[in-house]
C-alpha cells in the first residue's frame, strides 16, 4: 500500500477544494510513492506525536491542523515547527493535514459535534456559495438512462439531501456530419434530425472534470453538445458550522453541564444566561466567532465553539448564549472521524490514534 492510495481516498472523501483559501491541507512532507508501514492520526502533529510515530514504526502521520501554515523559510530547529519537519525528513515520515476541507464537509467536524449532543434536523450553518455549476447536456432519448446514470455515479445531480436529480425537456436536435466525422447516428453529408432531451444537473465545481469525463464516455455522440454555467446558489451540503435542534429542550445550566461532560471541558466560558430553554443549537469546531451573527440570524438559542475573544462576547447582546468550550475540546473527536473513514477501505495495515494529549491549554 502506497501513501498515494491513502491520499487519493482522503481527497476523494474530503476534497481539497473545500478548504478555505488561507488553509494548507494536503501532503506537507514526504513522498506519495512511499510504502505505508502504519498510520498515526492526531489533532496536532507536535514533536511528541512524531516521537510516538517513530516508536510505533508509523511512517504516515495524519493531522487535522497543518503544522506548516505560514511560510517556512528555513529549517534550523529554532522552533517546534522546524523541529517537527526536520525529524520527519530524518526518519522518512510523511505528514498529511486534513483541516478546513473536513470542517466544511457535511459529515465532518461539525456533524460529529452535533452527533455527540444528539441534535436533530441538522443543516450547514453557513453554506458555501459560488461553488456550484449547472451542467446542461443534449442526449438522444434512447441514451438518456446510460448518460444519466454515468453523471450521477460521478457525483452530479445532488441537491441538499437529494441525489439523482435532473430536469429535462424534449426537443429535436439537428446536425450534418462532414467528411471527417465518424457519426454514431446519421451519415456523412446528410442532415439528420434526432429526438433529444436537454438535461440539466447541479454539480459541485470540484467534480466538474470527473462528471464531464463520465458524461463523454457514456454519450453516444462523437461531439457532445453541453454547457457549463457557474451559479450563485448556496450549497446546502458544504460550508461552515452546523445547526440543529434538541429532541427535548433543556434548561441552560442542564445543557452546559451536558457540554462539560460530553467534551471533557476544563471549563466553559459563556455569556450571561437568558433563562430560556435551549432548543435550537449552532456549533462550529475550532475558532468559530466569525459565525456568531449567522447563528443569531437563524435564531439559535446557543452557539458552541472555541477561541472567542473578550470583546466578541459582547456581540451576543443578550440575544444568544455563547458557550466557548475550547478549541481542542471542540475538535478532539476529529481523529476518530479520520480513522473511521480510513478503516472503511483499508484493513491491511495498522491505523492508530495518538495517545498524546496535544492540547496546549491547561486548567487550574
Amino acid at each position: 500500500m502506497k501513501i498515494a492510495e491513502i491520499v487519493s481516498y482522503i481527497e476523494e472523501s474530503y476534497p481539497l477544494a473545500l478548504q478555505e483559501s488561507y488553509d494548507n491541507s494536503g501532503l506537507l512532507c514526504g513522498r506519495k510513492e512511499w510504502e505505508v508501514t502504519s498510520v498515526l492520526i492526531c489533532l496536532d502533529a507536535i514533536e511528541a506525536v512524531i516521537d510516538e510515530a517513530i516508536s510505533l514504526g508509523s511512517n504516515l502521520v495524519i493531522a487535522h491542523h497543518p503544522i506548516i501554515f505560514k511560510g517556512l523559510k528555513k529549517i534550523t530547529g529554532s522552533n517546534y515547527v522546524e523541529r517537527v519537519i526536520a525529524k520527519c525528513i530524518q526518519h522518512k515520515i510523511a505528514l498529511y493535514a486534513i483541516h478546513t476541507n473536513l470542517d466544511n464537509h457535511f459529515y465532518g467536524v461539525n456533524r460529529e459535534i452535533a452527533k455527540r449532543i444528539e441534535l436533530q434536523n441538522v443543516n450547514i450553518l453557513s453554506p458555501m456559495k459560488a461553488n456550484l455549476s449547472k451542467l446542461v447536456v443534449f442526449v438522444p432519448k434512447e441514451s438518456l438512462n446510460k448518460v444519466d446514470q454515468a453523471i450521477f455515479n460521478a457525483g452530479g445531480g445532488k441537491i441538499g439531501n437529494y441525489e439523482e436529480c435532473h430536469f429535462r425537456t424534449s426537443g429535436v436536435g439537428t446536425f450534418k456530419p462532414n467528411d471527417l466525422a465518424n457519426p454514431s447516428i446519421g451519415e456523412r453529408g446528410n442532415k439528420s434530425e434526432v429526438e433529444e432531451y436537454r438535461v440539466e444537473y447541479l454539480v459541485s465545481n470540484y467534480q466538474i472534470s470527473s462528471v464531464l469525463a463520465a458524461m463523454n464516455k457514456a454519450h453516444p455522440y462523437e461531439e457532445v453538445a453541453f454547457e457549463v454555467y457557474p451559479i450563485q446558489n448556496e450549497n446546502q451540503h458544504e460550508g461552515a458550522g452546523m445547526i440543529g435542534e434538541l429532541e427535548n429542550p433543556m434548561d441552560e445550566i442542564e445543557f452546559l453541564s451536558l457540554l462539560k461532560k460530553t467534551f471533557h471541558c476544563g471549563t466553559i466560558r459563556h455569556t450571561k444566561l437568558l433563562n430560556n430553554k435551549i432548543s435550537k443549537v449552532a456549533v462550529c469546531g475550532g475558532a468559530g466567532s466569525f459565525l456568531l451573527k449567522t447563528a443569531m440570524s437563524k435564531k439559535a438559542d446557543i452557539f458552541i465553539t472555541g477561541d472567542f475573544k473578550y470583546h466578541e462576547f459582547f456581540d451576543a447582546e443578550d440575544r444568544i448564549v455563547i458557550a466557548d468550550i475550547g478549541h481542542y475540546e471542540s475538535e478532539q473527536f476529529t481523529s476518530k472521524i479520520i480513522a473511521d473513514k480510513l478503516k472503511e477501505k483499508f484493513i491491511n495495515f495498522a491505523i492508530r490514534l495518538t495517545e498524546i494529549n496535544t492540547n496546549p491549554i491547561n486548567y487550574f
